[in-house]
């Protein structure tokens, strides 16, 4: 079964010398779906020797249903967003790629537990309501249990918390 799916491009900007402490100072400045005119290769859009962006095309963010719970999170946090991790060139540290895209939060989170470099943008209205369609058909938060006050448990109950 396919799952759903939108194919994009991501715009990455590097600055030279930001400040005296470093050399280069990477950020995701948007994006965008992808139009065949972008290719599938990463590629230079404007460089001026201070700053420059690349475009890395050809990215396919797919939705799971067992990230449901990641999508929720996005959708709830007042502004829906991209998580767009990437990765400094160990070679050549004035270079960076993107490495992956996703729209769960738990991912990114997961990402960003394994030192990951995660950024966002926001996510398109369009694409905010086909994500709010996916996670109301596929995702059911669980309904909050009360928990007893301790005062109420006896002793033995109360150290098993």
């Amino acid at each position: 079964m396919e799952r759903p799916s939108v194919q994009v491009a991501v715009v990455l900007e590097r600055e030279a010398r930001p400040n005296a402490w470093e050399d280069w100072r990477f950020r995701i400045v948007e994006v965008v779906e992808q139009q065949e005119a972008f290719g599938t290769e990463p590629r230079l859009l404007f460089d001026d020797d201070k700053c420059s962006r690349w475009m890395f095309p050809a990215h396919t963010v797919e939705l799971f249903r067992d990230e449901g719970e990641g999508y929720y999170l996005n959708l709830t946090s007042g502004q829906p967003v991209w998580f767009v991790m990437w990765r400094v060139d160990e070679a050549d540290p004035s270079r960076a790629a993107v490495e992956a895209i996703t729209l769960s939060y738990n991912e990114a989170g997961r990402w960003l537990d394994a030192q990951e470099r995660v950024d966002n943008v926001p996510l398109q209205p369009h694409l905010v309501a086909w994500l709010e369609a996916y996670t109301a058909q596929h995702y059911k938060p669980e309904p909050k249990r009360r928990q007893r006050p301790a005062s109420f448990l006896s002793p033995d109950e109360r150290g098993r918390r």
